[in-house]
């Protein structure tokens, strides 16, 4: 198949258990849970993305023919040394990230991480797994590494997730016009709810991507 990128960088990550690793972003174009336009915002199943994932335009992006050159073209980004890393995201990388990706990574020496909204069956041998819920989206990605729950999502409440199999629970305040008040909520509820760890967007206060 051909893959299509929006753009493959490196950079820290920024959230959840793995916050501070360095990493190569793989992230792939489209997503089924909005078109990524504008226009389309107000009627799609997840309203309040900020993340560009539309086309292939972007830092390193392109169009791959095989996986091969999609897999080369992440091991360009990696600096030597360490434990390589590449997140796939998008988007929604589990519409594209297929077998051929999986083992081309696992190939160059990556460990191979996804962010996903769960609403794809996950493919085997991925090395981390993190689910991020949307409210008026079936969860099918039951099992993984770490659920992150944009916090809060009227229909997404996190009790709704708390028995899944996941070994860890972030909330994620939303990064909206009401941040501040909604990172103080997401405190009070991990607070009252020891179940559930604080995640912040590191990437966003330090400034980088």
């Amino acid at each position: 198949m051909t893959y299509s990128v929006k753009e493959i960088y490196y950079t820290l990550q920024g959230e959840g258990a793995q916050t501070g690793r360095p990493a190569v972003f793989l992230r792939f174009a489209g997503c089924n849970l909005w078109t990524g336009l504008e226009r389309d915002r107000a009627t799609a199943v997840c309203q309040f993305c900020d993340t560009d994932f539309v086309g292939t335009d972007g830092p390193g992006g392109g169009k791959f023919a095989t996986a091969a050159e999609l897999a080369a073209a992440v091991a360009d980004k990696w600096p030597g040394g360490g434990c390589p890393y590449v997140v796939c995201t998008g988007g929604e990388p589990l519409l594209q990230l297929d077998e051929s990706a999986l083992d081309a990574l696992h190939g160059r020496g990556f460990e191979v991480g996804i962010e996903t909204n769960g609403t794809q069956p996950a493919l085997r041998g991925l090395d981390w797994v993190c689910v991020s819920p949307k409210a008026g989206a079936e969860v099918v990605l039951t099992h993984g590494n770490e659920l992150k729950l944009i916090y809060p999502q009227p229909g997404a409440e996190p009790k709704r997730y708390e028995g899944l199999a996941f070994d860890h629970f972030f909330l994620q305040p939303m990064d909206d016009s009401a941040r501040e008040a909604n990172t103080l909520s997401a405190i009070a509820y991990c607070l009252a709810h020891p179940k559930w760890r604080l995640s912040l967007q590191t990437h966003k206060l330090i400034g980088i991507r």
